[in-house]
């Protein structure tokens, strides 16, 4: 089981149990979120106002992706993540996974997370991490569903995705804990 073992190995820190990672194994079923949820909605709501901030000041033309919608919609960035957690029954490390992706992505797209693009961005980088990190995983159409997309969008957005991070999905301990802390921060 390659959850029970990332587990086994990352479960020595504090910030595992303050993130709600350790508590999902036993709680599965309870509908209490984890803190990691709406930690990283801030760290991602505070990361596209500054940038939505920058590229406004600088009058420079946003790279579009893929990714981006025409308009930003309706569903806040956590009642987004909250329907993610919800509905993919993937386990809350998945979250801090993504977060891993999502930076990666950006590193090598050079491009800023915004209003346009995070909701995309968001459910495709869970949908990989929930495929690479859990042992049960819904398929492309179920998290079309719940991304509100279609399937075919996110077939093209999965692969989109991956060939931008170079299909690096390996997240080593040290790296994880890293993220893990920063999003405490």
């Amino acid at each position: 089981m390659a959850t029970k073992s990332f587990y086994d190995k990352a479960l020595r820190s504090n910030s595992y149990s303050n993130l709600g990672l350790t508590e999902y194994e036993y709680k599965r079923g309870v509908s209490k979120s984890p803190q990691v949820l709406s930690l990283l909605a801030s760290v991602l709501e505070k990361t596209i106002q500054k940038n939505e901030r920058s590229i406004k000041a600088s009058q420079r033309k946003e790279v579009i992706t893929v990714f981006h919608g025409s308009k930003a919609p309706a569903l806040s960035i956590r009642q987004y993540i909250e329907r993610i957690f919800k509905y993919s029954s993937c386990s809350p490390s998945c979250f801090v996974v993504a977060y891993i992706y999502l930076d990666r992505f950006i590193q090598q797209r050079g491009v800023y997370l915004t209003s346009l693009n995070v909701h995309r961005l968001l459910i495709t980088s869970v949908m990989l991490a929930a495929k690479f990190l859990d042992d049960e995983y819904y398929n492309n159409e179920h998290y079309a569903r719940v991304g509100g997309v279609s399937t075919a969008e996110m077939n093209k957005l999965e692969l989109d995705f991956l060939f931008s991070i170079d299909f690096k999905l390996f997240a080593s301990v040290e790296t994880f804990n890293s993220y893990c802390s920063s999003l405490e921060k």
